[in-house]
């Protein structure tokens, strides 16, 4: 099996990253990914391909586990192809965000202990087990085909080991002294700093916005932003907000100041009456409610600095939401932009949920240390590589089901598009077999057998 050729092509653009073996069993690989209906099982991938008995099945474990390719390296060119075809010439926008992947067993390596926000209330936080994926996310902004949608693109995406995925498998010491910190554990806000650095280089002519929620606002990303890299995150509700330093006196001794007096607080401001506040309507992605916002530039700092920020307070008119605060390091943009930025993080959620509940994130199996870096993250290229294809090609073919109590349809979702996929590449085939009877028997009884095991 194969799939259709356009998408076919825009696997050549990553011939660069892999010998000429190993990109063959990528596109492979990636046909199976697309065409199976189960578990993203390697061994279902090469059913599902067609590629049983072709070749010894070792390659395709072999090809996450052992093969000489790097995982930032076809990042790079999954970036470069990404900003080509679905945002030329524009200011980007990106999100950072974690993902648990549940798993199972113990001798998986880097699986851990990890918060899980499904099953957790405020109330009462819980955890799962399993992998938690730090990804960094190209938002494509209402496109041509879905100008009410938002998609976010997976890019970059790095493995978050907590302390206890470190440790895990380790003699443990008999001594009650307190182990060391171990040099190699880096915390989430790192890793996505390292995101983060990585496509800063990659374009380092382009202004980068990154949104992020209050877990990726700290220090720790805030302070060692790159020159060209923004960032939309949250101020905490009791954060510390500073004037900026005032003009040092001349002949003054000591240190300069390096903040002015303290702001009142979020409470405060928000009672403030001499501040009026400013209606904003939003009716966008993510975001569908009226804002009451007060904007002031300021000091954020604990996490910032000297740093000055774009401060934003809203307060939802109607009550459904507490009073926030946002920072923003753009000091040209207005309250909206800033908003309408934040607003549009939603959408690596939307990502997240697509591509564990139709392109198997949390399937693999692997339990190597390269093939568990490797395998997971597929999913997400795959995610990536179905919208660049439909926004050069498969617009063209989207067919949406025939639902007569559901007639008002007319923007795609990602299930959309990666049916018009499946289509596209079964009716290419069939079409250039139907001179061929045996070979078209042997392809009808692939496609039956894989209805089959479908249902």
């Amino acid at each position: 099996m194969q799939l259709t050729p356009s998408f076919v092509e825009l696997l050549q653009h990553f011939l660069p990253v892999f010998t000429s073996p190993t990109h063959l069993t990528f596109v492979q690989i990636l046909t199976g990914w697309v065409l199976s209906h189960r578990h993203r099982y390697v061994t279902e991938v090469i059913f599902a391909s067609g590629n049983v008995r072709q070749g010894h099945w070792s390659r395709f474990h072999r090809f996450f586990s052992h093969a000489a390719w790097d995982l930032d390296v076809l990042s790079l060119h999954l970036a470069k192809l990404a900003v080509t075809i679905l945002t030329p010439g524009a200011t980007r926008l990106w999100a950072v965000d974690d993902t648990l992947c549940r798993k199972r067993g113990l001798t998986l390596y880097g699986a851990g202990m990890h918060h899980d926000p499904l099953i957790s209330s405020r109330a009462k936080p819980l955890v799962s087990w399993g992998h938690d994926w730090v990804v960094l996310c190209l938002i494509v902004a209402h496109p041509f085909w879905a100008p009410s949608k938002v998609f976010a693109v997976p890019i970059a995406m790095r493995l978050y080991r907590n302390r206890q995925g470190v440790t895990k498998g380790k003699p443990k010491t008999k001594t009650k002294t307190k182990a060391p910190a171990d040099p190699n554990h880096r915390t989430r806000p790192e890793l996505a700093r390292e995101l983060i650095g990585l496509v800063s280089t990659w374009f380092p002519d382009d202004e980068i916005v990154v949104t992020g929620d209050s877990a990726y606002g700290g220090r720790s990303v805030l302070s060692h932003l790159p020159k060209n890299v923004h960032l939309i995150s949250h101020v905490h509700p009791k954060g510390a907000l500073y004037a900026p330093a005032p003009p040092r006196p001349l002949k003054a001794r000591g240190a300069p100041r390096k903040k002015g007096k303290r702001l009142p607080g979020m409470a405060e401001w928000a009672a403030d009456a001499t501040l009026p506040w400013t209606e904003l309507e939003f009716d966008q992605f993510g975001l569908h409610t009226t804002l009451q916002v007060k904007t002031q530039q300021a000091l954020y700092y604990k996490s910032g600095g000297s740093r000055l920020l774009n401060i934003v307070l809203t307060r939802d008119r109607d009550g459904k939401r507490p009073d926030q605060m946002f920072y923003c390091t753009k000091l040209d943009w207005d309250a909206r932009q800033i908003l309408s930025a934040y607003a549009s993080r939603w959408a690596i959620e939307c990502t997240f949920q697509n591509c564990k509940q139709l392109l198997g994130l949390e399937d693999p199996a692997n339990r190597l240390t390269k093939a568990v870096m490797r395998t997971a993250p597929m999913a997400l290229v795959l995610y990536t590589l179905a919208i660049i294809w439909f926004h050069r090609v498969g617009h063209a073919q989207v067919r949406f089901p025939d639902r007569p109590w559901y007639g008002v349809k007319k923007e795609p979702s990602f299930i959309d598009i990666l049916t018009t996929l499946k289509r596209a590449s079964i009716a290419e085939k069939t079409a250039t077999l139907v001179e061929k009877p045996e070979e078209l028997k042997t392809w009808l009884a692939q496609i039956t057998e894989l209805l089959v095991l479908a249902g």
